[in-house]
């Protein structure tokens, strides 16, 4: 059950009415591991698909996008709310990520990016092989009965 906290609400007023800061924002994002890969989804509304780059550093996943505002001549704003903005999120990768093979979509507001794992990160079976130079050790009849053991 949710409560009402009157100074979150107060917190989010004060910050959008005294906010300066006009740096890039960060995007909410979601990111799981499935099979293998990894799925990175970033919420991007109201962003033009070719504003967004996305760069690969060695191990460094830095994803940029612009929110661009048509400016219509001789409209006279009754309210805006939404801004011009930049955003910006970087991803530490770290090893055993095919960098080469990282592919990005855009659909309904979302940025899905697909980061697939390296053939040599994934777990495999190792197979044993029998040397056929190493003795082997034969099993041998007993003819004698099992004597108890004295504890």
């Amino acid at each position: 059950m949710a409560t009402y906290d009157p100074f979150r609400d107060l917190d989010r007023l004060a910050s959008s009415l005294f906010e300066t800061r006009r740096g890039p924002r960060r995007m909410p994002m979601d990111l799981y591991r499935d099979g293998d890969h990894y799925v990175l989804s970033a919420d991007l509304p109201g962003i033009d698909p070719g504003s967004v780059d996305i760069d690969v550093d060695g191990q460094l996943l830095t994803i940029r996008a612009e929110r661009t505002l048509s400016e219509g001549e001789g409209v006279k704003w009754i309210t805006r709310e939404r801004e011009t903005a930049s955003f910006l999120r970087q991803l530490n990768l770290g090893q055993g990520i095919d960098t080469d093979g990282i592919a990005a979509t855009y659909s309904n507001g979302v940025l899905t990016v697909t980061i697939p794992v390296s053939e040599k990160a994934k777990p495999r079976k190792v197979q044993v092989v029998a040397d056929a130079a190493a003795p082997t050790i034969q099993a041998h009849e007993s003819t004698q009965e099992p004597q108890p053991v004295e504890q």
